[in-house]
Formats: C-alpha cells, structure tokens, sequence
C-alpha cells in the first residue's frame, strides 16, 4: 500500500523517505518561456516601429494639409532689430540682400555698414522700388545747385536778406530795406 494516502499509480517527486525535499527544475519549461519572451519582445518592438512610422507619415501629412495662412515665418518669429550679435538672424540689410553677420567679430556690422555708407557717398540713393535718385553724391550735388542759381537769383536773395517786417504791415509782408 501507499504512504500518506496516495496511491502507486501517482507520481510525486516527494521522496517521503528522505528527510529533504527533491529540488527538480524543469529546465525545458524555461527555455520555452524564455524563448517565447525573446519572440514576444521581438514582435512588440517590430509593431512600435512600424507604429511610429506611421505616425510620423500622418503627422507630416496633416502638417502639409493644415497649414495656417497666418501663421509666421521662422524670419518673421525673430525679434525686431538691433539683435544679440550671436543670436540668429543678426544682419545687415543692404542693397543687395540681407548680410547675415551670425558669429562674426563684432565690428563687421560696422565694416559692412561702412561699405554700404562710402558707396552711398560715391554713387548717391536710389529708391529700390520707383529708381528715382534720392539722394546725389555731394560734388554731384554742389555742381546742379550751383547750375540752378543764375546771377539775377542772386540779386534777389541779396534784396530779400535785406528787408523787414515793418509794424505798419502787422507782420504780413516784409516793406522796409535796411541800409
């Protein structure tokens, strides 16, 4: 007969006639759970993957799809000059286009500005959208005043530096010459 009420047909890896317990590890158990864990891994990171690829396509799409007509450009988000000189954005505007002076010594906005000035000087301003002249080199300047001014012009600023205003005219009209 069986000890302890069990019966033969059982099998127990309980040795009752020892006095310590049998240590039986099923190693072929953990090395299908260990192997199932690594496929499962495996699979779960293939999903993120393609999941966030996914995700990144639709967000550039909806990116594309809704832009907003108001909103900024990254030119128009900067702050509103003058500007740190290492910050972004940092420039000159010339007539020839912005010059982005962004991690440069500190004096060529001066130099830059210099440059823009003496051709200013040599060449005269032009308005950028009629091309009208606004401003003449200063001999060009001197010579057309000059040519304006004719001989009897100046007779007549002579006589106009020289009268007053009378009190008899209540300071309307200039009517006495000094001597």
């Amino acid at each position: 007969m069986a000890k302890h009420g069990k019966t033969s047909h059982e099998k127990s890896f309980v040795g009752f006639d020892k006095p310590y317990e049998q240590n039986v590890v099923g190693l072929r158990g953990i090395i299908i759970f260990a192997g199932g864990l690594v496929i499962l891994c495996v699979v779960t990171f293939g999903l993120m993957l393609l999941l966030l690829n996914v995700m990144a396509d639709q967000s550039r799409e909806a990116d594309e799809k809704s832009r907003l007509p108001m909103q900024m450009s990254v030119e128009e988000q900067l702050p509103p000059e003058p500007r740190l000189q290492g910050a972004p954005g940092f420039g000159v505007d010339s007539p020839n286009g912005r010059v982005n002076l962004e991690l440069k010594a500190p004096q060529s906005e001066y130099w830059q500005l210099e440059k823009i000035w003496n051709a200013e000087l040599e060449n005269g301003q032009k308005d950028a959208k009629t091309g009208t002249i606004v401003t003449l080199p200063i001999e060009e300047a001197k010579r057309r005043f000059l040519e304006q001014k004719t001989v009897n012009d100046g007779q007549n600023i002579s006589d106009e530096s020289r009268s007053i205003v009378s009190d008899s005219s209540a300071g309307r009209v200039a009517s006495e010459k000094r001597r």
